[in-house]
């Protein structure tokens, strides 16, 4: 089967593609920017919060491996999706939670994923499904950034381990052996 593609912001790109490329059936994680209106935004201008952009992956992905519903629900247990345009000290609609279905059948499937996590949480799910607009790729330095410079980079340190250690527990079976 081919390979199929999911959209997902849910903070720093950096925390969010580390958990991302530990999955089972996942062929490529890639940082970058969608959501916005500015053509071919660079991260400073993202980060400005003026562009519109979401910082979001973009999951490559075998479905006869790991499904599109599978990917929200690990999205959703490994970020804070009550938090409105924000992650943690992350402030900004640069780091919303939001879904970029690129069909219906993954909008319908968006759609399922925030019901299903909402059972999990006692706040309001803020998670927008939003349309699919270009994808930006993030600058190179970006990429892969937990395996290289994240490694010492304290704001990393301080977040990713602890999405890496939920995604363990509640996903043993979809987690890549090491």
């Amino acid at each position: 089967m081919a390979k199929e593609y999911a959209v997902i912001a849910g903070g720093c790109f950096w925390c969010v593609e580390a958990v991302f490329k530990d999955i089972k059936g996942v062929e490529s994680v890639e940082s970058g920017y969608t959501g916005g209106a500015r053509p071919n935004p660079t991260y400073e201008q993202v980060c400005s919060g003026a562009t519109g952009h979401a910082e979001a992956i973009r999951v490559g992905f075998d479905p006869e491996q790991v499904s599109y519903g599978d990917l929200l629900d690990i999205s959703f247990a490994t970020h804070e999706p009550t938090q409105l345009n924000r992650q943690g000290n992350d402030i900004g609609t640069q780091y919303r939670s939001a879904i970029f279905p690129a069909n219906e059948e993954q909008n319908a499937e968006a759609i399922a994923a925030i019901e299903r996590a909402q059972a999990d949480h006692s706040d309001p799910i803020v998670t927008t499904i939003e349309p699919l607009k270009e994808w930006y790729p993030a600058e190179d330095y970006h990429q892969d950034y937990w395996d290289g410079a994240g490694q010492r980079n304290g704001y990393c340190l301080a977040v990713i381990p602890p999405k890496l250690q939920k995604l363990r527990k509640k996903f043993a079976e979809k987690v890549k052996e090491s």
